[in-house]
């Protein structure tokens, strides 16, 4: 090979070694070395979420909730948002909404509800981002309270969440 070619080569291998995306992408999973969040209180008639450190307020968030947001959860496909005291019991990397932190409902109260009037409590409520899926994003975009029953934030505020939050934390959900 003569020099020419190599350095030609070697060159274009260096430029294309600087474009990597070692420093160049953002990633969604970020990390928190604050206060502990001791609990998430979600005020629903606000549309607001709060991270707690004991009764310090850590971060506040506009949420979108269920798409029939008036009243606790009762039952499967109502679209609303749980009301009452639940716990932070999972995460989902994966999720279809960007990143999701799961809450712990339905409890035993809400199923024994649910199956006292002949029907499911539902269940899959999760505090996420957006949806991933483009004709989704643009509902969401469109209507507030599009979720089925879930808490929804933006993309950088559950990336936030996802990172200040640890599974066994309180949810208080209130009217």
């Amino acid at each position: 090979m003569d020099r020419r070619a190599f350095f030609i080569g070697a060159t274009a291998s260096l430029a294309l070694a600087g474009c990597g995306t070692s420093g160049s992408t953002v990633s969604r999973f970020k990390s928190y070395d604050g206060p502990q969040v001791t609990s998430i209180v979600i005020n629903k008639g606000a549309r607001k979420l709060y991270l707690m450190h004991n009764d310090e307020i850590l971060r506040e968030y506009e949420v979108d909730l269920g798409f029939a947001p008036l009243g606790a959860k009762q039952f499967e496909g109502d679209g609303k948002t749980p009301e009452g005291t639940y716990v932070v019991n999972r995460r989902n990397p994966n999720s279809r909404y960007h990143l999701s932190v799961g809450i712990s409902y339905p409890n035993s109260q809400d199923k024994a509800y649910a199956e006292a009037n002949g029907k499911r409590p539902g269940g899959e409520i999760f505090i996420h981002g957006q949806p991933n899926n483009p004709k989704e994003r643009k509902r969401a975009d469109r209507v507030s309270d599009w979720t089925a029953g879930c808490i929804a934030v933006s993309n950088e505020e559950i990336e936030e969440i996802y990172a200040m939050v640890q599974d066994g934390t309180a949810i208080a959900l209130r009217p």
